[in-house]
């Protein structure tokens, strides 16, 4: 694949001096900012082919060889991006968070997990947690400023309030210009005046943290929810992390779980199946009564609408499938054995007779 012409990348003339080619990378970057375009494949890919762009034309001697010999004259001895994980990074690599000239990005706050055990039933009905966690949260004595109480901010003397440390770097590819975020107010631009002396300064602190987890009906087996803002506190000013539940479903010796739908099977006496009989079985919401009819063969279903599990997203519910477990006793004496040839000599081929067909047996298990 060809690769487009740097100055053509950067929209400079060839006789662009370096302040051009550093405003030029610089509008570029403003308009390819992750803040500007979230998500956005395509805008990674031009911040990628803009910054080999400005690594190759901001070095006199790598822009030299690029006049004479074009993409040959640098090969091999371009920026190397596979190991920044994104776009984001590649700013920070370049701006420290900020093309703009800004205060630099808060650091946000770590994400959390935890992991929940619930029973099978819960699983179906939904239930709430409480578990404990050990957080950095935000410093409750001074509202996470890092100010001691009745204590001020006071500009940052090392950044000169600007929360950024500008330097010039030199790496394999030439010289550029590197932003990092200052150690002495952590990019705020502002410290305070007089230090809190419960998180000495920091805004933040380990605490323990009870946390109300509301599970939902209808999860399943190591699903994970979500709990946007209940992780890490971040930096001052920053967003927090997120908090992470993964759910672990116990199983149950009853029921097994298909999609939404539960399966449970029930054993009957061959007399029962036979004649037919009124069973109570178990659900996952609770008992319920069944009929089943004469003649009930080994393996049949008998559907419970809307006794599943429900949709935890969207809509709908599945139904309990209840199959039928003839049961076949063992004659283990002579008498018993006479009953039975008794019965055997009782029926005739019209006692075998299938009153159902294949699918009308289907239709009626989903009646």
């Amino acid at each position: 694949m060809s690769r487009r012409d740097y100055y053509e990348v950067l929209g400079v003339s060839r006789d662009a001096s370096e302040d051009d080619i550093k405003r030029a990378f610089r509008r570029r970057a403003h308009e390819l900012h992750p803040d500007v375009n979230p998500d956005d494949a395509d805008a990674e890919a031009g911040f990628r082919e803009a910054a080999a762009a400005y690594e190759t034309l901001s070095d006199p001697e790598s822009r030299g060889r690029y006049d004479r010999f074009g993409h040959e004259g640098v090969r091999g001895a371009g920026p190397q991006f596979a190991d920044f994980g994104s776009v984001q990074d590649l700013f920070d690599a370049f701006f420290g968070g900020d093309p703009f000239g800004g205060r630099a990005r808060q650091r946000a706050g770590e994400d959390l997990g935890v992991m929940v055990d619930i029973s099978f039933e819960e699983s179906a009905t939904g239930v709430a947690r409480e578990v404990e966690v050990d957080v950095v949260a935000s410093c409750e004595a001074c509202e996470g400023t890092g100010a001691a109480p009745g204590a001020g901010m006071e500009r940052c003397e090392a950044c000169g309030g600007q929360g950024q440390i500008r330097e010039v770097a030199r790496g394999p590819f030439g010289q550029f210009l590197r932003t990092q975020a200052c150690a002495d107010c952590g990019g705020r631009g502002e410290r305070p005046s007089k230090r809190c002396p419960e998180c000495v300064g920091r805004g933040r602190r380990d605490r323990r943290r009870t946390v109300t987890i509301n599970i939902p009906a209808g999860i399943a087996d190591e699903q994970q929810i979500r709990l946007a803002g209940r992780g890490h506190a971040g930096a001052p000013g920053a967003v927090a992390g997120d908090l992470y539940v993964q759910v672990q479903v116990a199983s149950d010796a009853r029921f097994e779980r298909r999609g939404l739908d539960v399966i449970h099977v029930v054993s009957v006496p061959v007399t029962d199946a036979m004649l037919g009989t009124s069973l109570t079985v178990a659900t996952v919401g609770g008992e319920a009564h069944i009929e089943l009819r004469p003649g009930t063969q080994n393996g049949e279903e008998i559907v419970l609408r809307g006794r599943g599990f429900p949709a935890v997203q969207g809509r709908g519910r599945g139904d309990q499938r209840v199959v039928v477990d003839v049961r076949v006793p063992r004659v283990d004496d002579e008498e018993g054995r006479r009953a039975v040839e008794q019965l055997a000599g009782q029926l005739t081929d019209h006692s075998y007779r299938e009153d159902e067909g294949f699918f009308e047996r289907l239709r009626h298990a989903f009646r």
